[in-house]
């Protein structure tokens, strides 16, 4: 059970075809979600379109977008409510604070991709503090695919990133505001790593989005 105040978004990743993705839109309502993310692939936007004509709950996408133009076309069709860009993904922190202005102007908001590093976590949070349309911060901090280590182990300070009430503090410090471990960093080069995207199927034994 969670509270009132508690929002709930439901991340469909793409894996959901437009008739389906339609039906859930329709029937998740009654739960008043903060937001549907990627309801399908954004290489399908004339999909993405018709699902929003089918709900009144919030359209986010962006993770899978990877520049100013790619985002512009989804600001001009007028259906997603709230942009996903990914400073690792879309150019760096100076692309990603244009794609959060442009977003400004069309009235869209913003929510950083960001289930990464500590690196990834502070340029991300120093966007939010200077994007007047940023809403909400992923983080991956305890999140299940960290096996074998987390976000904090490869900070000098592992406090810098202190959630409290669903809140963090900008860091303040030089540069991004952390101090990275590279000792850790060395250790972890060292061992290397073999994770790799999971290989999902459906019954039909036929290969599904991750």
């Amino acid at each position: 059970m969670v509270g009132k105040d508690f929002g709930v978004a439901v991340d469909f990743h793409g894996r959901v075809h437009r008739p389906m993705a339609k039906a859930l839109a329709k029937s998740l309502e009654q739960f008043q979600l903060m937001f549907i993310e990627e309801p399908v692939l954004s290489e399908y936007p004339e999909a993405i379109i018709e699902v929003a004509r089918h709900t009144s709950t919030p359209i986010a996408l962006g993770e899978r977008l990877f520049s100013r133009w790619d985002f512009k076309k989804f600001f001009e069709l007028g259906v997603i409510d709230i942009v996903q860009p990914d400073v690792s993904h879309a150019g760096g922190i100076s692309e990603t604070h244009r794609i959060g202005t442009m977003a400004e102007a069309y009235d869209v908001a913003v929510a950083i991709h960001c289930p990464l590093g500590p690196i990834a976590l502070a340029a991300s949070l120093q966007l939010d503090a200077c994007l007047p349309n940023a809403f909400i911060q992923e983080q991956s901090l305890g999140i299940h695919y960290n096996e074998g280590g987390e976000l904090k182990d490869y900070l000098v300070n592992p406090v810098v990133f202190q959630y409290k009430d669903g809140y963090v503090d900008i860091p303040t410090g030089p540069g991004l505001g952390i101090e990275i471990n590279e000792e850790a960093v060395r250790r972890a080069a060292s061992i290397g790593h073999n994770w790799k995207n999971p290989v999902w199927r459906t019954k039909d034994g036929s290969v599904a989005e991750w």
